[in-house]
Formats: structure tokens, sequence, C-alpha cells
């Protein structure tokens, strides 16, 4: 494959990862109670903390898709379904957590609370990143 073969695919796929990375943040910006956006317009670190986890998580399972994929097609679908997936596993992971109003917490600026949703981001992105494989 020529170079600028490789040079244009390469610009294609980071061009489709940060389209579905936008995505995904709008996605988790509107389905959550707590709008992370304004919060951080506000200073409030908790906020970042939580929003910038969000970004994280969505940003390795998009490196996955892209590592392990065979086109830019199939980059786009797993990377969508891994996206899909992070946002419902983050939603599972709040509801198992019955004791910590996850939403009243971040608007509180509650900043272990915004390390604790950035750490568990992280990790499901890495759950579902490794899974993402042949």
């Amino acid at each position: 494959m020529a170079f600028s073969d490789l040079f244009l695919s390469t610009l294609a796929y980071i061009g489709v990862a940060t389209v579905l990375l936008a995505i995904g943040v709008v996605l988790f910006e509107v389905t959550t109670k707590s709008k992370e956006m304004e919060l951080i317009r506000q200073g409030k670190k908790a906020a970042v903390y939580a929003f910038g986890g969000r970004i994280l998580g969505l940003a390795i399972v998009l490196y996955s898709s892209i590592a392990n994929s065979v086109s830019i097609l199939d980059m786009v679908l797993w990377g969508a379904l891994a996206i899909v997936f992070q946002i419902v596993l983050f939603y599972l992971a709040d509801l198992l957590i019955p004791r910590l109003s996850m939403t009243k917490e971040i608007d509180a600026n509650n900043e272990a609370v915004g390390l604790l949703l950035l750490f568990l981001s992280l990790s499901i992105g890495l759950i579902i990143a490794g899974s993402l494989t042949y």
C-alpha cells in the first residue's frame, strides 16, 4: 500500500472516530440527570472528573474498535456498539450503587464521587475494549 493510501486511511479513521466520540459524549450528556457541561462552566471539579472519565472511557472503546477493525465500516459498527455498551453499563453500575445518588453528589461538587465515576468509566471502557477482539 502506498504512503498516500495509508495516510488517507489514517485520516479517515481519525475523522470517523472523532465523530463517534462526539456522538458518544452528546449521548452521555443528554441521558444524564446532571448537566456536566453547565456544572463545569460553574467550576465544579466533580463534574470535570465524571465527564472526563466518560470521554476517556469512550476513547478507550473507540481505540479498540479501530485497532481490531478490518475496515472503516467495521470500526463504525463496533465503535457504535461499544458506545452503547459503555452508556448502558455505566447506568447499570449507577443502579447497583443504591446508597449513593450520583446526580446529587455531582451537583453538590463531591469530588470523591466524581473520581469514582471517572474510575468507573475507565474500568468499563477497558472491559469493553478487551471484549472487542476477534
